[in-house]
């Protein structure tokens, strides 16, 4: 059978990934930055910058280097044969430096020998990797952004408006939105700082991170790093793999930190509660009558998603020796996910906060379904434990069975707020400082 084709069908586009089944980075910048076209050009750019280091440092002609460097950047690969050929060496960096030292060849044949002299294949595929990281996590800070500046206004505007705060899904104490919007910020500033204090590194060690075929130079991963605009490390890092996990640890607490938010709007939009919607239609297949909120179920599926790929990232950590025999090659796919699933959720975020419908006299009628039960806590310090619990059993609001033994004052939730504003305060605060 045709494989772009099938019972009863037309023939298809391509085999291309377009995120037909992860939708949440569909058409996002994360998608670009993380395709497989990207990652080739980081693979080549890893490769020009080799040679210019390596011109730097007097092992490479300077007219070597530059030809490298012209060739990498305009030279034309099919990917889907380099991904089959990528199946002979287990790798795609080897058929990837034939078709490039081929290319040089034409313009410079004595250049071509210069080509990836004395890398490893996992030296450039690291290092590419990190450049198409660093894109990525600069493109999921940015985007964050965008979603904090919309949570630090929802804060500021309904730093007042009354809620029903709920602990294991029932009415707890009285709230503000405002201040469960600054919780949302608090989540999201955490994680903008995790991913800010990432220092991605190049990788240049040759075949065992001896650095031998080299020149045994230590001084030129410096370079390399350098060319790539990377963090120069200590120490090849090869086989030591905490780079990697360090960087999906982050990206799963950010997607959490944003799957927090997209999952209390959806408990929020609940028919039955109705206090916030989206400005995304949402529409039913099936039910027309149905706002669905698509976008916070959009970022939630990436929230539970991208710890399972970081665990992945995090057990690839044990290599075996100076090069690991499949966990290396295990880690490209989670990596990959990680960053656009996570970058995907950011910008849906941001788009989901961005149009935000929120509807203040829901919230407060809805804190009075208990019948002034919301404010229990504060009034068993008053009348003590076994007589709020004989008053919260019997009928009706809780001010009619407690009339006369409690002032009607105490039953306003406006004003059993305890510290709400001075929190938020602190959380734009800041918000403020480190934007």
């Amino acid at each position: 059978m045709n494989s772009d084709s099938g019972p009863g069908r037309g023939p298809l586009t391509s085999g291309q990934d377009t995120g037909l089944l992860t939708p949440v980075r569909a058409g996002t910048a994360a998608e670009a930055a993380t395709s497989d076209q990207a990652w080739l050009r980081a693979m080549l750019e890893a490769e020009a910058a080799l040679a210019r280091a390596q011109a730097r440092a007097g092992t490479v002609p300077q007219d070597a280097a530059r030809v490298i460097g012209q060739v990498a950047g305009t030279v034309t690969v099919d990917l889907a044969d380099l991904a089959l050929r990528a199946r002979q060496a287990a790798n795609p960096v080897v058929p990837l430096v034939a078709e490039l030292r081929r290319a040089v060849a034409e313009v410079a044949p004595e250049a071509a020998r210069y080509v990836h002299g004395g890398a490893t294949s996992q030296d450039i595929l690291d290092s590419a990797a990190m450049l198409v990281c660093r894109e990525t996590v600069e493109i999921t800070v940015s985007r964050l952004g965008l979603a904090m500046a919309t949570l630090a206004e929802l804060a500021e505007t309904h730093r007042h408006t009354l809620m029903a705060a709920r602990t294991l899904g029932q009415h707890a104490v009285p709230t503000t939105f405002g201040l469960k919007a600054a919780g949302w910020l608090a989540g999201l500033l955490g994680a903008r700082d995790r991913l800010r204090a990432l220092r991605l590194p190049a990788q240049l060690g040759g075949a065992a991170g001896t650095l031998a075929a080299l020149g045994g130079d230590p001084e030129l991963a410096g370079l390399f790093a350098e060319e790539l605009g990377l963090r120069a490390p200590l120490v090849p890092w090869h086989a030591e793999r905490s780079v990697v996990a360090e960087l999906g640890a982050a990206l799963a607490q950010t997607a959490g930190a944003l799957g927090k938010v997209a999952l209390d709007v959806i408990l929020l939009a609940q028919t039955e509660v109705g206090e916030v919607a989206e400005s995304s239609g949402g529409r039913s297949s099936a039910m027309p009558h149905k706002r669905n909120p698509a976008l916070a179920v959009l970022v939630r599926s990436a929230a539970l998603q991208v710890p399972v790929y970081a665990q992945l990232l995090a057990s690839a950590q044990l290599a075996e020796h100076e090069r690991a025999a499949g966990a290396w090659q295990a880690e490209w796919h989670p990596v990959r996910e990680c960053l656009r699933l996570t970058a995907g959720a950011a910008e849906t975020a941001a788009e989901l906060l961005g149009g935000l419908r929120v509807f203040p006299e829901r919230m407060r009628a809805n804190t009075d379904l208990t019948g002034g039960r919301i404010v229990s806590e504060r009034l068993t310090a008053l009348l003590g434990r076994d007589r709020l619990d004989r008053a919260a059993g019997q009928d009706g609001p809780l001010d009619e069975v407690l009339a006369g033994e409690v002032p009607a004052e105490m039953f306003d939730p406006n004003d059993y707020l305890g510290a709400a504003q001075p929190l938020i305060d602190r959380v734009l605060t800041a918000y403020r400082e480190q934007s």
